[in-house]
C-alpha cells in the first residue's frame, strides 16, 4: 500500500465517524468558468438549465443538481426547486441525494485498487475468493446443470457471472442481514445462467463488497473512506449521514393521480448506519463529490495530486469485456451501441446507440434517477441529481431527463471544439 494511503487509512481509522458522512463545515461553492473558454456556449448551457427548470415548475419534478465540467473546469452548476415539496426545502448545491446505483462505479474502483495490489486477477474463479460459490449448479429447463466453467472475476464485474436480475431474489430477502447473510444465501440457490453468456443486473456489486471486506480485512465503508472519500474530499458521502447533515437530505419523491409530483412514503432515517452496506446502491453523496469522483476518473486515475487508480486500470474499466453477443438489457429492448466494462456501460458506437455522447464515454445512474457520464473523446462530464420512486424507468412518470441531459449539453458544444 503507498504510503499516502496508509497514513490516511491510519487517521481515519481513529475517528468512529469515518464510515459515515461527518458534521464537517460544507464544501466551499465551485467556481465557475466562462463556457466560451473551454468550447461550450453559454446560451446553451442557459438552455439546458431552463429546460429542467421548466420540469419544476411544472411539478414534474421535485428539484434537481446538475453540474457540467469540461477540460477540467466547471461551466454549469445548477440547483433549483425543492428537495422536499411538502415542506418547501429548496434543492441547494450541497443537498445529499441517494445516489443508488451510483453507488457501483465507487464500489468497483474498490475492486480495481485491490487489483492494482495483485490480490486478485480478472480470471480468478470467483470460487477462489468465495469459497461457498464453488461448485453452484445453473437452472435450465431441463433442471439443474453444472457451470460450463468457473464464473470468472472478470464476469463478475460485468455482470455475466451467471446471477439472476434483482428481482429473481425478492423472495430471498438477499439484505436482510449483512454481507456474509447474503453470500450464504446465495450459496444454496442455483445460477440463472450460464457464466459469461447472459447480462443480467442483479446482486453483483454486492458480491464485489463482499470481495472488498475480504481482500481488505476492513468494512466496506472504513475502505471506501479510507482510500477514496478522504483522498478525494467527498467530504458528503457515506452509507449514512451525520445527524447534523439530515437537514441537506433530499426526500423521495413520487406522483399523485394528478402525475403532480409529491413526496413518497419511502423514506428512511439517514443517520442510521445500515446493517447491509450495498456496494450496489448504499450511498448517499452530493454533487460536488461526485464530481471530484468522476473527475479523478477523467483524468486517468488522479485528482488534486491524489492518485487513486493507474491510467492503465481505469482505461480497462472502461474497455468492454461482454462476450460476443452478449448485449445489455436494462430495461428493454435490447440497448444497441453499447458495452459494458468493469461496473461501467461503455458507448461503443454513438450513432447504433443514438446519443450525442463521445465514442468510449463510459457512464451509470441510480434508481432515484440520479445520473453521470464521464466522455473522454470531449474531455468533459455530466451529474445530474434527482430523487423519485422509480426514477430511472424512461417508461414511468418521470420526466426523462437522462436523454433531454445529453442532448441539450452537447447542442451547446460548439462544433469546431470536439
Amino acid at each position: 500500500m503507498p504510503q499516502f494511503f496508509q497514513r490516511r487509512a491510519l487517521s481515519v481509522c481513529i475517528t468512529l465517524l469515518c464510515s459515515g458522512i461527518a458534521g464537517s463545515a460544507r464544501i466551499a461553492d465551485i467556481p465557475l468558468a466562462p463556457p466560451e473558454s473551454v468550447g461550450f456556449s453559454a446560451d446553451g448551457l442557459k438552455a439546458y438549465e431552463r429546460a429542467l427548470r421548466t420540469l419544476v415548475d411544472e411539478q414534474r419534478l421535485a428539484g434537481f443538481t446538475t453540474l457540467v465540467a469540461r477540460h477540467g473546469k466547471v461551466v454549469s452548476f445548477d440547483a433549483y426547486g425543492h428537495q422536499d415539496v411538502a415542506a418547501k426545502t429548496p434543492v441547494t448545491k450541497d443537498t445529499i441525494f441517494r445516489i443508488a446505483s451510483m453507488t457501483k462505479p465507487i464500489a468497483g474502483v474498490a475492486m480495481m485498487m485491490l487489483w492494482e495490489e495483485g490480490k486478485w486477477k480478472l480470471d480468478d474463479p470467483v470460487h477462489q475468493h468465495i469459497p461457498e460459490f464453488a461448485g453452484l449448479k445453473v437452472r435450465t429447463d431441463a433442471g439443474l446443470v453444472a457451470q460450463t466453467h468457473p464464473m470468472t472475476m472478470r464476469e463478475l464485474m460485468s455482470h455475466t457471472a451467471g446471477f439472476d436480475v434483482s428481482r429473481g431474489y425478492q423472495d430471498a430477502n438477499l439484505n436482510d442481514s449483512d454481507l456474509q447473510g447474503m453470500i450464504t444465501k446465495l450459496a444454496a440457490l442455483p445460477l440463472a445462467a450460464q457464466p459469461g453468456t447472459d447480462w443480467r443486473y442483479g446482486p453483483s456489486v454486492d458480491i464485489q463488497g463482499y470481495i472488498v471486506e475480504k481482500l481488505s480485512g476492513q468494512t466496506l465503508d472504513r475502505f471506501l473512506s479510507a482510500r477514496l472519500f478522504e483522498p478525494l474530499k467527498m467530504k458528503d458521502t457515506g452509507f449514512w449521514v451525520d445527524a447534523s447533515k439530515v437537514s441537506r437530505v433530499s426526500r423521495i419523491h413520487t406522483y399523485g393521480p394528478d402525475k403532480k409530483v409529491m413526496v413518497a412514503d419511502v423514506n428512511r432515517d439517514p443517520s442510521r448506519k445500515p446493517r447491509f452496506l450495498s456496494g450496489s446502491g448504499g450511498l448517499l453523496s452530493t454533487t460536488e463529490d461526485y464530481f471530484r469522483f468522476a473527475q479523478a476518473l477523467l483524468n486517468k486515475g488522479e485528482l488534486d495530486g491524489v492518485r487513486i487508480l493507474k491510467p492503465a486500470t481505469v482505461e480497462l474499466m472502461r474497455t468492454d469485456v461482454l462476450n460476443p453477443g452478449v448485449q445489455l438489457d436494462l430495461y428493454g429492448p435490447t440497448e444497441q451501441g453499447i458495452g459494458f466494462g468493469l461496473d461501467f456501460a461503455i458507448v461503443k458506437d454513438p450513432a447504433l446507440a443514438k446519443t450525442p455522447r463521445g465514442k468510449n464515454t463510459f457512464y451509470w445512474g441510480g434508481a432515484f434517477g440520479t445520473w453521470f457520464w464521464i466522455d473522454p473523446t470531449n474531455d468533459l462530464l455530466v451529474i445530474g441529481m434527482i430523487q423519485n420512486v422509480n426514477g430511472s424507468i424512461p417508461t414511468g412518470d418521470t420526466p426523462p431527463v437522462r436523454t433531454i441531459s445529453p442532448n441539450l449539453v452537447y447542442a451547446a458544444l460548439k462544433p469546431s471544439t470536439r
